[in-house]
């Protein structure tokens, strides 16, 4: 009788556990029975594209989680990302040219260039979180603002478009008979690249030391100052990255690009399974998570629900998502 009660208890808690996951997925699965199209290529393609550049920003902040931080920079240093990029890759005969005078630039380089511009954005947030002891919540927050103001200055708030079809391509076009985007490719390779980060390097064993118990970690000889600013660094290189396929993606940039992405990033990780109190989370749940999270997005699309209410919806999934890891953690405890 016990053994009985036992394994209904589990059940319950693996079902209240993953109550998001379930009724996403229900909700998917209706959507795909009574709305034509959704079940189609250009919708899968579609999806499979938002993915592919919200889970590398979810990647990068899924670091700052599992060693108990945040980081709400994210979408702006995506925006600077993509700004840097649309001032740089724009067509040399280009009526609207930021810069009229710039010729064509090597593409790799403006990334490599994107790459380590946002980095020193991230290495600033992990020096002061490291050594000034500031919350991540705030050191993260004023980067937040301080990178909106730097990408105001710097494009005048104006918008950027006229890239080059050599940029473009890297955002739109597609392999396997128009089934598979190159944006899913680069997704797939930063993902394993994490994966081995995470998981068969030094770097990740002190990571989630330090997100179990940083004391511990400490004596054990980790060196937290260290781990956390290469944390918070690689992750605003891959908000980088994630900034220049989303203007190719997008055709366009603005100071606005990525705005909220941070908090998608957050929710899409913690339905994922990566805890908010920390030493908890993998890149395959992290994928879940995204794909969860743009299912959902989509699926309130073709219901036709308006823009307004969706945020309201994508709000509640956050708290709720959230909710349900603090519920997790005091099981634990």
């Amino acid at each position: 009788m016990n053994k009985s009660k036992a394994n209904s208890k589990r059940i319950v808690d693996l079902l209240i556990n993953n109550a998001i996951i379930i009724i996403l997925l229900a909700m998917v699965v209706f959507v795909g029975i009574t709305k034509d199209n959704f079940v189609s290529q250009g919708n899968f393609v579609n999806l499979s594209m938002n993915t592919a550049v919200r889970f590398i920003v979810a990647v990068g902040v899924s670091g700052c989680l599992i060693v108990k931080g945040t980081d709400l920079s994210a979408g702006r240093i995506v925006g600077m990302g993509a700004c840097i990029a649309g001032t740089l890759l724009q067509r040399v005969d280009a009526s609207n040219k930021f810069f009229p005078n710039l010729g064509e630039v090597n593409m790799l380089l403006v990334l490599l260039l994107i790459i380590v511009i946002c980095g020193i954005a991230g290495l600033v947030n992990g020096i002061i979180i490291a050594y000034l002891k500031v919350p991540p919540f705030i050191a993260t927050l004023g980067m937040q603002t301080v990178v909106y103001g730097i990408c105001l200055v710097y494009t005048g708030a104006s918008p950027l478009g006229s890239f080059r079809s050599d940029y473009t391509a890297i955002g739109t076009q597609k392999i396997l008979w128009g089934w598979l985007p190159y944006l899913v490719i680069f997704a797939l390779i930063i993902g394993v690249a994490m994966w081995f980060l995470y998981n068969m390097c030094r770097h990740g064993k002190y990571m989630y030391a330090i997100g179990g118990n940083e004391v511990s970690a400490e004596v054990s000889g980790v060196n937290v100052k260290k781990t956390l600013i290469i944390i918070y660094t690689l992750a605003a290189a891959l908000y980088g990255i994630a900034g220049f396929l989303l203007a190719a993606k997008s055709g366009g940039a603005t100071v606005n690009s990525g705005d909220g992405y941070e908090l998608e990033a957050i929710a899409a990780c913690t339905i994922g399974g990566v805890s908010t109190s920390g030493g908890v989370g993998k890149i395959s749940g992290i994928l879940l998570g995204v794909l969860v999270f743009e299912l959902l997005k989509t699926s309130l699309q073709f219901l036709g629900v308006g823009s307004d209410y969706t945020y309201i919806v994508q709000g509640v999934v956050i708290v709720f998502a959230v909710a349900l890891d603090i519920r997790k953690y005091i099981a634990k405890k």
